[in-house]
Parts: C-alpha cells; sequence; structure tokens
C-alpha cells in the first residue's frame, strides 16, 4: 500500500520539553486500507495455494484454511507493521493547514526552518532517502543564499 489513506498524529506529551513525543500511527484506522490489505492478503494465499507453489509451499505459519475477513483483518491488525518512514508531521505547501513555507520556514515562528522527510506533504512512492538528501540540499543552498 503505498499511498495509505489512514492518517497518524504526533503530539505532546505533556508540558515537558524533555518528554518524548506522542505518537499514534493510526495503521489500518481508514476502512479503505483494511479493506485493501485483506484483498491483498487473499491474493497472496490464492497465490501460494497455486499447484505452481507445491514444491515450494509447507503449511501456513499463522492461520489455516478459510478464514473471514473479519479473523484476517485480525490477523493483519495484531502481525502487519510498516516499512515506510512517515512523513507529513510539518507538511510544506502554501495553504493554512500547512506547516512550513516552500522555503521550509515555520510557519509563525523567525529563524526557524525544518529540513527533513516531515515537510513531504504526502507519502512517495519509492524510499524517502534520496528525496530527504534533495530536501536538505535545496535547504542548504536557500540558506547559504538568505
Amino acid at each position: 500500500m503505498l499511498r495509505p489513506f489512514s492518517r497518524g498524529e504526533v503530539g505532546l506529551g505533556d508540558a515537558n520539553p524533555l518528554s518524548p513525543p506522542r505518537i499514534d500511527p493510526r495503521y489500518l484506522s481508514d476502512d479503505r486500507d483494511a479493506a485493501l490489505m485483506v484483498k491483498g492478503a487473499r491474493r497472496m494465499r490464492e497465490i501460494l495455494a497455486a499447484p505452481a507453489m507445491a514444491p515450494y509451499r509447507t503449511k501456513e505459519l499463522y492461520m489455516q484454511g478459510d478464514v473471514s475477513d473479519d479473523d484476517l483483518l485480525g490477523h493483519i491488525r495484531a502481525r502487519a507493521d510498516t516499512i515506510y518512514h512517515p512523513v507529513g508531521t510539518c507538511g510544506m505547501g502554501t495553504g493554512d493547514d500547512a506547516v512550513v513555507d516552500p522555503q521550509l520556514r515555520v510557519r509563525g515562528l523567525e529563524g526557524l526552518r525544518v529540513v527533513d522527510a516531515s515537510v513531504m506533504p504526502t507519502l512517495i512512492g519509492g524510499n524517502t532517502n534520496a528525496p530527504t538528501i534533495m530536501i536538505a540540499e535545496k535547504a542548504a543552498d536557500m540558506i547559504k543564499a538568505a
């Protein structure tokens, strides 16, 4: 799932600046994401049950036989994780909901920029490493020019 609809949240745990942030990724909180994961798991099970896979197949580790969508979703919720790097907590843009402007300056604060993957307004369709390097290179150029 390259572009989930579910949206997480990062916030302050309390007023102490040394306290860790409160992070809730809200995985599968959007029904469209949950339905897509169930569909994908069903397709995976079909592929693995194909005759061509017989030489490589052993018994399923966690679920065997026919299972309901609810059971499959429960299993997914219990075992699934993400390989993606979260983005968007300080989304860049020109709208009222943007945290940083196109020059990566935090709106409403003087002299503070955000230069990491959190400024990406939406998740990209690949690894975030190279785009984050590009953001940092562009930020360095903007800071030097200021």
